[in-house]
């Protein structure tokens, strides 16, 4: 048994090794001076670490901006989708209403359709509200998903049926209700929702890039993107770019994961 636990042990860390080891890379080569990256074979560290790449790339280009732009962006997302989100798993979950369980069948086959399916009538519609190179034309697909209305709902079931009838005997609305005793059981999800929501903006880019004509109002991995083609031979130029791009998330996951994790779990064994 001791030897079993020793081999399972070791295989988790060989493979978050091998997971981990590309961001590693990534990191040192953000760090090594321009060219050293492109030597034969590759070195693992910097011979003289060195900032000056975040230096050019802050100074060459509206990487700041585009990193505010993001973080607008990714935020926005987060509320919106986890407000309405919350909204509608709670409501499918515990409130009665004609269709209910219809509708949220029809919604769970919707998971099937890949997202790319949906651009083309989206960005019509976008564009017939005139929300076409906008920041409300980004933030449209944030509004509400199904894998969040479906996350909540799940959790939701496990709250007593007989604590909300008390309080709608005590003369409590449904809001009260909604606000005082569903939202600080839910708590756990709401995390997971928020980070699952600034995750998918902070890392989308391909509906950004194809609502967004401006280069102002870029987001970052288009951004990236773009100095990809600009710098194709500046490795460790375009490395700053991917570690300033992915810092922010991974900083998140980090300060969150309890309630992330926790969120998770429980709403996938709920229901």
């Amino acid at each position: 048994m001791k030897r079993q636990k020793i081999l399972v042990n070791a295989s988790m860390w060989l493979l978050g090794l091998f997971a981990v080891a590309p961001l590693l890379w990534m990191v040192s080569v953000s760090l090594m001076q321009p060219g050293e990256a492109a030597h034969f074979p590759p070195p693992l560290l910097p011979a003289h670490p060195t900032l000056q790449n975040y230096v050019i790339l802050f100074a060459t280009t509206d990487m700041a901006r585009f990193f505010l732009n993001s973080l607008i962006l990714a935020t926005l997302a987060s509320v919106i989708s986890t407000s309405f989100n919350v909204m509608a798993g709670y409501a499918f979950a515990k409130l009665e209403f004609r269709g209910r369980d219809a509708l949220f069948r029809w919604l769970l086959a919707a998971l099937v359709i890949p997202a790319q399916v949906a651009m083309i009538p989206l960005f019509l519609l976008c564009k017939e509200l005139g929300l076409v190179n906008s920041y409300a034309g980004v933030l449209v697909p944030s509004i509400a998903t199904v894998f969040g209305i479906f996350l909540v709902r799940q959790y939701a079931l496990a709250i007593p049926d007989e604590l909300l009838e008390a309080a709608r005997i005590d003369g409590a609305g449904e809001w009260r209700i909604f606000r005082s005793i569903a939202l600080p059981a839910l708590t756990p999800i709401l995390v997971t929702l928020a980070t699952f929501a600034f995750l998918a903006s902070w890392s989308d880019f391909l509906w950004p890039l194809i609502i967004l004509n401006d280069t102002d109002m870029q987001t970052l991995p288009v951004a990236l993107a773009n100095l990809a083609r600009e710098h194709v031979q500046d490795i460790e130029l375009m490395m700053a770019g991917a570690v300033i791009t992915l810092a922010p998330v991974l900083l998140l996951f980090l300060m969150v994961q309890r309630y992330y994790l926790s969120g998770l779990l429980a709403g996938s064994i709920k229901g």
